[in-house]
């Protein structure tokens, strides 16, 4: 671990709005205007919320491309005082380089201070009627569809609520993949571009909700909330057998058929690739 001797700054991690620039706290307001540099994801996007408040406080950027570059001009500014760390939207460190600069900073002896407000996942799961007392957050969903699969199928047994983000033009694949796994009647809260003029929350089916979105076009920034696996959704052990052996008359080999049946049925791989064994 690394260790300097040296008076270092703090790391304010400070949540900034998801949409609605009423939703900065007061805290968060006074933190970026008494830092001496703000790390952001976009400048851009963050000196409007800046230029909002009348802040004037010098940005740098910091984002997936550049954080290995960025951490020793960080590391120097820590050095002489204190830095916040912001993302376009939400709570910085979650689906965004923000672990790579806490780990850092914790490293080089700074201070790590939260700054708590906004968060879209958090937002979604408390708006859903969903289960909230244990929940998991996915990030971002794969973006390519055998990745995305394998997640789901990972996923299929998973009690918890489940949160994710995903972008419009792969919202209705994702849906797609969901359905085939967990089952077109698993619970689903599509929650669209949260505390934004044009705020939506839909609330149904995994089918219903892949339908709707095959007449409207997904348009804006989407936070999934989907229902974990019930008792209910699990198969029993003859329905199982009977699957693994269509799927072995059609040419598929005990550990494909035993993936594909698991996916489905409830059951672990595993548990299924060993019934494949009891009745070789």
């Amino acid at each position: 671990m690394l260790c300097y001797n040296y008076a270092v700054g703090t790391l304010y991690l400070v949540a900034t709005p998801i949409g609605n620039l009423e939703d900065l706290t007061q805290r968060a307001l006074r933190v970026l205007r008494e830092v001496d540099l703000i790390a952001a994801e976009d400048t851009r996007q963050t000196r409007k919320l800046l230029d909002h408040y009348q802040i004037d406080t010098p940005l740098i950027s910091y984002h997936e491309h550049n954080k290995l570059k960025r951490l020793e001009r960080l590391r120097q500014a820590l050095e002489k005082g204190d830095v916040a760390l912001v993302s376009d939207a939400g709570t910085p460190g979650l689906s965004d380089p923000g672990y790579l600069l806490v780990r850092y900073a914790l490293d080089a002896g700074c201070q790590v201070s939260p700054i708590p407000g906004p968060s879209a996942p958090i937002a979604a799961l408390v708006a859903s009627g969903l289960p909230t007392v244990s929940f998991i957050f996915l990030g971002y969903l794969p973006r390519r569809q055998a990745e995305r699969r394998r997640l789901m199928g990972e996923m299929s047994q998973e009690r918890r609520t489940m949160l994710a983000f995903e972008v419009p033009h792969r919202l209705l694949k994702s849906l797609e993949d969901m359905e085939a796994t967990f089952g077109a009647g698993r619970p689903i809260v599509v929650c669209r571009e949260l505390t934004k003029v044009h705020e939506e929350i839909l609330r149904g089916t995994l089918s219903e909700i892949r339908e709707h979105f095959k007449e409207i076009a997904p348009r804006g920034e989407f936070t999934l909330v989907i229902g974990g696996a019930t008792g209910e959704d699990r198969w029993d052990e003859a329905v199982v057998k009977k699957e693994l052996g269509e799927r072995m008359a059609r040419g598929l080999n005990p550990s494909e058929a035993a993936r594909e049946v698991a996916a489905e049925a409830g059951w672990s791989r595993r548990e299924v690739y060993r019934l494949t064994l009891e009745d070789s």
